[in-house]
């Protein structure tokens, strides 16, 4: 897939009697339908050779991967097991690239295409959205927003609005009263509970009556209901009017 691109490609003819020369070939997956059919069958010719030619059954060399091909092994066993386990993590690396490779050639007609060339695309909808960033823009590994549904996307960026928020708090909670201390004083005196006693961390859920929990979950229901959520409302979109961390300057609104 590289090496034609960086080097070039053979000179001469791939097939003389169809005066195909090498360099009528494309690169990548272009190139699948303008290889002839006898080019195809000494590719699998070869393919079957290097299947048969050697037992590969269980508890032989060619099990192993070993075909006697020495160029790159060592007689030293520590060298010899570091250069087999490398083999073995670059396989696994460009196994990942060529299906990368594949996929993006598909999409764009080129292994390394510019995406922009990929103007079919579901998620240009998006790519224009809060929270594209550099260097992966616009980014859903899972395909989420496949089908190019917009209200789909923003009730998901609602929900991922809320849920990065509540994590950031929760966050700060596990780390600040390992670095500040706890609140003085007692958190159910009719317990006879302090914050004291409330160790951090997981540990904490068996401790917090249920007294303290019924207050969480009633917190979390107000800042639910205490405003309209609805699509298109400024809630919906994040905005609860908790102005500290904001600013008039657009851009500078934006990026925060």
């Amino acid at each position: 897939y590289i090496t034609p691109e960086i080097t070039g490609k053979f000179p001469g003819y791939l097939s003389p009697s169809t005066k195909l020369a090498f360099a009528d070939i494309p690169n990548g997956l272009a190139a699948i339908s303008k290889v002839p059919s006898g080019g195809w069958a000494q590719i699998l010719g070869y393919m079957a050779y290097c299947e048969i030619s050697q037992d590969q059954s269980a508890g032989t060399p060619g099990a192993e991967g070993d075909f006697g091909w020495k160029v790159l092994t060592s007689a030293d066993p520590e060298e010899k097991t570091k250069k087999l386990a490398a083999e073995i993590a670059n396989g696994r690396l460009a196994m990942m690239a060529i299906i990368g490779m594949f996929f993006q050639d598909g999409l764009t007609g080129s292994a390394w295409g510019d995406w922009a060339n990929y103007t079919d695309s579901p998620l240009r909808a998006f790519e224009s959205e809060l929270g594209v960033q550099a260097p992966v823009g616009f980014w859903d590994p899972v395909g989420f927003t496949a089908d190019g549904d917009v209200a789909n996307f923003v009730r998901r960026r609602q929900t991922e609005l809320k849920h990065g928020r509540i994590s950031m708090l929760a966050t700060m909670g596990y780390i600040t009263p390992e670095i500040t201390g706890k609140f003085p004083g007692y958190l159910s005196p009719s317990a006879g509970l302090k914050f004291q006693d409330i160790p951090n961390g997981l540990a904490a859920l068996s401790k917090v009556p249920s007294g303290g929990w019924a207050q969480m979950a009633l917190y979390a229901a107000y800042c639910e209901v205490s405003q309209d959520q609805s699509p298109g409302t400024p809630a919906a979109a994040g905005d609860f009017g908790w102005k500290v961390l904001t600013s008039a300057d657009p851009e500078e609104k934006t990026k925060k």
